[in-house]
This record gives C-alpha cells, sequence and structure tokens, in this order.
C-alpha cells in the first residue's frame, strides 16, 4: 500500500466506474445495493440540486435492489439514512464510501475509505474531467482502480 496522500492520514481506494452501457440511474442502484450487503454506509455526492432529485426518484423506483432506503435535506433524518444523496460536503450520516457523480465535490476524502467516482463514457468533457481527475489522484497517492462497464457488470480494466 502507498503512504497516505500529504494532508490525509490514509490513502484511499478510488474506482472509476466508465458508463458506457446504462445512465448512471440504472447503474448506482446496484453498486449501492452491493454497499448496503457489504454493511456499510454511502454517499451520493451530486454536481446539484436536480441530479439529487433525479437520483432521488430514480433509486425510489428501481427494481433491483428492491429497495435502497436513502434520503436526501428535502426528507431529513440524515443520520439514519444508509444512503445519502447531497449536492454539499456534508457526510451526516457517517458514511465511509463515496459515490461521486462526475466528480462532483471537493477533494476532501478524509472520512471515506473508498471512492466511487462514476462518469458518462457518452460525454467527452466527463471522460476528460475524469483522466483529469485520475492523474490528480494517483500523483496524491491513492490507490486507484479502472472499471468499463461490460454487457453484464464492470470489468476490471486498469
Amino acid at each position: 500500500m502507498k503512504p497516505a496522500p500529504e494532508g490525509q492520514d490514509h490513502a484511499v481506494d478510488v474506482g472509476f466506474y466508465h458508463l458506457t452501457r446504462t445512465p448512471l440511474e440504472e447503474a448506482l442502484p446496484a453498486l449501492l445495493g452491493r454497499t448496503l450487503d457489504a454493511g456499510e454506509r454511502a454517499l451520493v455526492r451530486c454536481p446539484d440540486a436536480a441530479a439529487v432529485m433525479a437520483l432521488d426518484t430514480a433509486l425510489w423506483a428501481c427494481r433491483d435492489p428492491v429497495w435502497l432506503p436513502h434520503g436526501s435535506a428535502k426528507s431529513g433524518h440524515a443520520a439514519r439514512q444508509p444512503i445519502w444523496l447531497t449536492e454539499g460536503e456534508d457526510v451526516p450520516n457517517g458514511a465511509r464510501f463515496l459515490f461521486r457523480v462526475d466528480g462532483a465535490g471537493e477533494d476532501d476524502f478524509a472520512p471515506f475509505t473508498r471512492i466511487f467516482d462514476l462518469f458518462d463514457g457518452g460525454n467527452p468533457q466527463s471522460v476528460q474531467r475524469a483522466r483529469d481527475r485520475w492523474v490528480a489522484m494517483k500523483a496524491s497517492g491513492h490507490n486507484l482502480v479502472y472499471w468499463k462497464q461490460e454487457e453484464r457488470g464492470w470489468k476490471k480494466a486498469g
């Protein structure tokens, strides 16, 4: 394991998830379901309030897993939510897993042990921003893995 990045007490495991077959609203529920199955809490950091609302609706409507308990500032009860949707830097549910939608938020990963950086492979600007984040995180000493979406699930590609 590499030493912790400067200013942090630990290196973080960062997975870059390249969405090539389905939109975020279809890919994210399975990842969140596995997070809950592992006994972890999740924070989903979105770029704006509209994205928080869209994901909130999508998570209530998803069929697999059947139920993803979650909340946002709109619904409240943050400390009790196993999945918290936000556009801010708050981590009110004590999550250790951060799901970053297209790099949303600051690069302070101190409270987290694992980062899921999801980006839209159909958007050239999103792909370039993900490449830039990869370079910066690698230079900071984080443990990086690249996952590409396959017909069924994800394939570790780097």
